[in-house]
């Protein structure tokens, strides 16, 4: 079988799969997908994650073991919160209340799910690279984020905020290695309680990455063993409400708004904001609730917002004008699968991913220039909006994107190398 510059002799038997994965939604939902494909193809595929994802996970069809690493719970929690501040207090004092028993736990559930499987596909988040020695052929590191491979292309994407000379681009993937010796302590006390020494060295296993080389070029330096295999589309079984499709059909195709699933604090009022936008621009909106914009009552009154819990993104964006977003990658290629021109404030900023998708938007011409939501003011916020609505090679250079995106097939990529022998 070829597929875009895979060419791959398949297993003739179909495998266990095991695929591990913790964080948002955004580190969850494209990895069902993929998980979704992988079943389809005939293999047997369990996934495992966060209990609070477990109807989204079984929303595609596969298997679902839950471990206790609900980081929505924690994130939602008043010591969650003050840990979102990088308050060294509360990250100190909740560590072995919190961090370290969940990673031990979950360790221990990803450790006997891979024991068991044929192969296993995981995100660099689950630190399933503490077992990966063990039996490193069937070990498949996948991510949507390429912040562990050292490239001088560019800084490591999860401290974008930082700047960061090109000299120093591959120190800088250093740090996340730094960050995970941090842990080593519920690492360690993993690997004594099924019989491993505490020390243990990573292997080199393939790196999938589920990116689109039209968006972010693959590094020249990077090894043989690293596929960018383009985007992990699929297609959620949800229809739309039919009320959000009765206001959509009711007037000019709206802006959207989501900031995701990141509790997050802004210097103006957004709900303020939001209705001055609808009177000053004459448009409409959709407010995605999300976990982080809790307070919507003094937008709801407006009829020209409509405020909504969640939506299958690839369902609802086609129908928008724009999206206005906090630059995950998930959302962000949603909008280029969509072929709409985006607005990026990022949420996790100076440390975090969303402040380099934000920075590869603009490059590529389908947003403005990022501004983080705690930089963002109300006169910058709906400047950018201005120019999101009024800037048409926005809107020409996002479906220009979206044709050459569409001709790839990223799910079909990353399965021939998942199936390699």
């Amino acid at each position: 079988m070829t597929t875009e510059g895979f060419v791959y002799k398949y297993l003739p038997d179909f495998m266990k799969i095991t695929i591990l994965t913790l964080g948002t939604r955004g580190d969850v939902q494209s990895y069902a997908v993929l998980g979704q494909a992988l079943k389809q193809r005939g293999h047997h595929v369990t996934l495992s994650t966060a209990k609070n994802f477990e109807q989204l996970v079984k929303s595609y069809g596969i298997d679902f073991v839950p471990v206790e690493a609900d980081y929505q719970a924690i994130l939602q929690s008043e010591e969650g919160k003050k840990i979102m501040k990088g308050n060294p207090f509360a990250i100190s004092r909740n560590l072995d209340k919190w961090i370290y028993p969940l990673i031990r736990q979950s360790l221990t559930e990803f450790y006997h799910l891979a024991k068991d499987s044929d192969r296993v596909v995981y995100h660099v988040k689950t630190m399933a690279d503490s077992f990966a020695e063990l039996f490193p052929e069937k070990m498949i590191r996948a991510m949507v984020v390429p912040g562990v491979q050292p490239t001088r292309a560019f800084a490591n994407p999860a401290f974008s905020g930082l700047s960061v000379p090109p000299l120093l681009h591959p120190l800088s993937y250093k740090l996340t290695n730094w960050g995970i010796k941090m842990l080593q302590k519920p690492i360690g006390a993993f690997r004594e309680s099924v019989g491993l020494p505490r020390k243990y060295s990573i292997p080199e296993t393939k790196f999938l990455y589920g990116i689109s080389e039209h968006l972010l070029p693959k590094p020249a330096d990077y090894p043989e063993n690293a596929h960018f295999t383009g985007f992990w589309f699929g297609l959620a079984d949800e229809d739309l409400p039919e009320a959000l499709l009765e206001f959509i059909a009711s007037g000019t195709p709206p802006l959207l708004l989501t900031f995701g699933s990141m509790p997050f604090q802004s210097k103006f009022d957004l709900q303020t904001a939001i209705n001055t936008l609808t009177t000053q621009f004459d448009t409409r909106i959709i407010v995605v609730r999300g976990w982080g914009l809790d307070q919507t009552k003094r937008i709801e009154s407006n009829p020209k917002v409509k405020v909504i819990a969640a939506a299958p993104y690839e369902k609802l964006f086609p129908l928008t004008k724009a999206v206005i977003h906090h630059g995950g990658i998930g959302t962000t290629a949603a909008c280029l699968r969509a072929g709409k021109p985006c607005m990026i404030c990022p949420i996790l900023y100076p440390i975090g991913d969303q402040q380099f998708w934000g920075q590869q938007a603009y490059r590529k011409g389908f947003a403005p220039k990022p501004i983080p939501i705690s930089k963002m003011t109300e006169r910058l916020f709906l400047k950018s909006i201005e120019t999101l609505l009024t800037n048409q090679l926005l809107y020409d250079n996002a479906q220009q994107l979206q044709k050459r995106i569409n001709q790839e097939n990223g799910v079909e990529n990353a399965i021939a190398v998942i199936e390699k022998v």
